[in-house]
């Protein structure tokens, strides 16, 4: 069997010497239709001529005409029974193996490729898109045509089916709108989301692919090219080191600031960006919620049989009642004045509930619900608060808001923060989703405060001030305080949420950097704060932004020194006076030496006083790889004592009998362990470069060193090393790691005091970082 081969269409890669102009050619609808036109010649010309009852089709992107630069092929050989296909079949997959294309590709007579479609969601989703490209052009549309009627007739059976695998994958791949890092084709909201909008709209349960639907789509697909052309491979992750080419491809203006909602940060060309990936994501992502709905309320109906005029309708809030599985609006509440406060009682009756807001209700709302007056009506100002307070209805509830610009109603300085990209790797979220997150964790705590409902508006308004110039904390306050002006709460309360938006970082930064054992660390928390009540409601706010923030922002750990702190500020606000610090373990002051105690996540070692100690400790912790969180020192009695809270580095606890043997040895003046450990800290040096601030007055008898640096393997060693080896006696070290970076604050008593000093030891410390 002979047949033509023609040169294939290499997919483009990125010169060095390219141009954006260049590469800019390759984007776009129609460079998308023109790789799809070559694949297709050129596939075509590998089909043997003259072989009846035998078609090839594409399905995927090149079945859609959406073929990105470095995109699979998914093919599919049909056939009806014809002999020799296999040979048929090898003479078409290995020219495209040899042309290093990836290749999806399967075999099969029309009532095969049937079969397998009505048991797997996936081919029938995969089909639903198959286009002829060579061979018997009836066999070909005998499958279309056979496979669209069976979607039509068993698509509503396959849905749950299909929504559970849809489900999985967002959970592996998250919310495209809210990462820093989303899978432009997999997370939620992505582009193959779209093609569950396309399937679902075939079976004609719902008008899927309104304008916005299909704008946000063809957005998406032009940024999943910019990005093969940056890579120049295949990739659909948008990860940080290519957001700026990507957008230069796209040729995205920078947003130009608003003068109505003050003056910003300077914006790149990767914020940008990312803010219209989000908001194309959000678009495609509610649309596929209201294309689940309807498919729902088809099988529901079909299943159960509609009564005679239509589904029942159950009041359940005032002006809003429940229809056919969705809240939309009673009767009454048209008029020809809506109440101002229409659209957020909707809203907290639709979070409080957990059910969806119709579209209908949202389009009228976003249209004729007139604006809330300055200072809101207190109706407003308790939906606002119960809309806060909803726990898991409040996400999907006001995600549905934002969706039609009724949030932009309630609070104009919500355009401003919407997608905003927050880059600290800490963050998961962009920081819209961050502020309504934290409100929803703050909900766990209402019961632990006076006034819940001003944790809640707290904890919302807590990063209003990121992406102002300056310190976030400082300039969020006013910003915070003219919304709650605006809402309508009394002065008292004004000034509350003034002061928990400038002190929402008080606590933790104190918690996981300061001595908490030092009279100074107390006293200063408690004058900054004021009284118990402003006290509970930071602590509840600082609980509820590290969840809200991400998993490297919270743990145990860092509860426990939180609360510890919490206890020790409660003392000093409620009597007057300050705690006494906590006494040293009278098993390390007494017996023989060296003496070694494990319980847990805590490490003491007690030895003859020598300096050095906490250093050679540190090193044989990184051994065992143990990260250090906290340590302590001091001498009693010719003692010297350390204490540490570790955590296991990668999860698994330390062998308890190695890890005492190994700090006994260390303790009794071994010096092999620290040789070890300095050989793998010299090797691993690296990172960006690190800063050293002096905080003085923040301790008793003592000044604070605090290093600010990339984090690295056996960093705390080399500092303590430093430290010993400049004469500086640390007293306490508190070891904070954020994402990739550090901020450790040493407490270093004696000669640290001296200006000339601290510049030596300043010196010594960056030049061992």
């Amino acid at each position: 069997m002979s047949h033509v081969v023609s040169e294939s269409p290499v997919p483009p890669t990125r010169a060095p010497g390219d141009s954006l102009h260049t590469l800019r050619e390759q984007l776009g609808a129609a460079a998308r239709t023109a790789r799809a036109a070559a694949l297709d010649s050129w596939l075509a010309s590998l089909f043997p001529a003259h072989v009846p009852g035998v078609s090839l089709l594409a399905v995927g992107g090149l079945g859609r005409r959406e073929c990105a630069p470095f995109s699979d092929l998914d093919l599919v050989l049909l056939h009806r029974g014809t002999a020799g296909i296999d040979r048929i079949a090898s003479a078409l997959w290995y020219p495209i193996w040899d042309a290093k294309l990836g290749l999806d590709h399967s075999v099969r007579t029309v009532p095969q490729a049937l079969s397998v479609a009505h048991d797997d969601v996936k081919v029938a989703l995969g089909l639903l898109d198959a286009r002829h490209v060579a061979g018997d052009e009836l066999l070909s549309t005998e499958l279309i045509t056979a496979v669209a009627d069976q979607w039509r007739r068993t698509a509503v059976r396959l849905m749950p089916q299909l929504k559970e695998i849809t489900l999985a994958r967002w959970a592996t791949h998250g919310e495209l709108a809210f990462l820093l890092e989303g899978d432009l084709k997999e997370a939620a909201g992505g582009l193959r989301d779209v093609t569950l909008l396309r399937a679902i709209g075939r079976t004609g349960v719902a008008d899927t692919m309104r304008p916005a639907a299909r704008a946000a789509h063809v957005r998406l697909l032009d940024t999943r090219d910019a990005l093969h052309l940056a890579v120049g491979r295949r990739v659909d992750r948008l990860v940080a080191q290519e957001r700026g080419v990507v957008a230069e491809l796209l040729d995205l203006p920078l947003p130009t600031p608003d003068a109505a909602h003050g003056p910003t940060e300077s914006v790149s060309h990767g914020d940008a960006l990312l803010r219209r990936v989000a908001s194309d994501a959000r678009t495609v992502a509610h649309a596929l919620d209201d294309a689940w709905r309807a498919a729902d309320r088809l099988r529901n109906g079909r299943r159960r049989g509609l009564p005679t005029g239509g589904p029942p309708r159950r009041p359940v809030a005032r002006d809003v009642v429940e229809q056919d599985g969705e809240l939309v609006l009673a009767r009454t509440a048209i008029g020809p004045v809506p109440d101002p406060s229409l659209s957020l009682r909707v809203a907290a009756a639709a979070a409080a509930h957990r059910l969806p807001i119709a579209r209908a209700t949202c389009e009228w709302l976003a249209a004729f619900c007139p604006p809330l007056p300055n200072p809101w009506p207190g109706t407003a100002r308790a939906a606002l608060v119960s809309l806060l307070g909803s726990g898991p209805g409040l996400l999907p509830a006001w995600e549905t808001c934002d969706r039609y610009g009724l949030i932009d109603a309630w609070l104009p300085e919500w355009a401003r923060m919407r997608s905003l990209p927050q880059h600290h790797p800490v963050h998961r979220f962009t920081l819209d989703r961050h502020l309504v997150q934290a409100a929803y964790e703050a909900s766990a705590y209402t019961r632990e405060v006076d006034r819940p409902d001003l944790l809640l508006l707290g904890a919302f308004l807590h990063d209003v001030g990121k992406g102002l110039p300056g310190d976030h904390s400082e300039a969020g306050a006013p910003v915070a305080a003219h919304i709650a002006t605006r809402i309508g709460l009394p002065v008292a309360d004004v000034a509350t949420i003034e002061k928990l938006v400038r002190l929402h970082l008080l606590l933790p930064d104190v918690a996981t950097r300061r001595d908490l054992a030092d009279p100074v660390t107390i006293s200063t928390v408690a004058k900054a704060v004021g009284d118990a009540a402003t006290l509970d409601l930071l602590h509840a706010l600082a609980r509820a932004d590290s969840h809200a923030t991400g998993p490297a922002a919270w743990s145990d750990w860092k509860g426990r020194l939180l609360a510890d702190l919490v206890r020790r500020v409660h003392t000093a606000l409620d009597t007057g006076k300050l705690p006494d610090p906590p006494a040293a373990d009278p098993a390390l002051l007494r017996g023989d030496l060296p003496a070694v105690h494990l319980d847990g996540d805590r490490v003491a070692v007690a030895a003859a006083d020598r300096r050095g100690l906490l250093a050679q400790v540190t090193a044989c912790l990184a051994l065992h790889r143990l990260d250090v969180l906290s340590a302590d020192a001091s001498a009693v009695d010719g003692r010297a004592i350390v204490e540490f809270w570790t955590q296991p580095r990668y999860g698994s606890p330390a062998d308890p009998v190695a890890l005492a043997a190994d700090l006994r040895r260390v303790a009794a003046g071994d010096v092999s362990v620290t040789q070890r450990v300095r050989a793998r800290a010299m090797s691993a040096r690296g990172g960006a470069a690190p800063r050293v601030v002096w905080q003085g007055g923040a301790a008793t008898d003592a000044v604070i060193l605090e290093l600010r640096a990339a984090d690295s393997p056996g960093l705390l060693f080399r500092v303590a090393s430093a430290l010993d080896e400049i004469g500086a006696e640390v007293r306490a070290a508190r070891i904070s790691t954020l994402g990739g970076d550090v901020v450790d604050a040493f407490y270093l008593v004696g000669a640290a005091a001296d200006p000339a000093q601290r510049e030596r030891i300043a010196a010594a410390v960056l030049a061992a970082v």
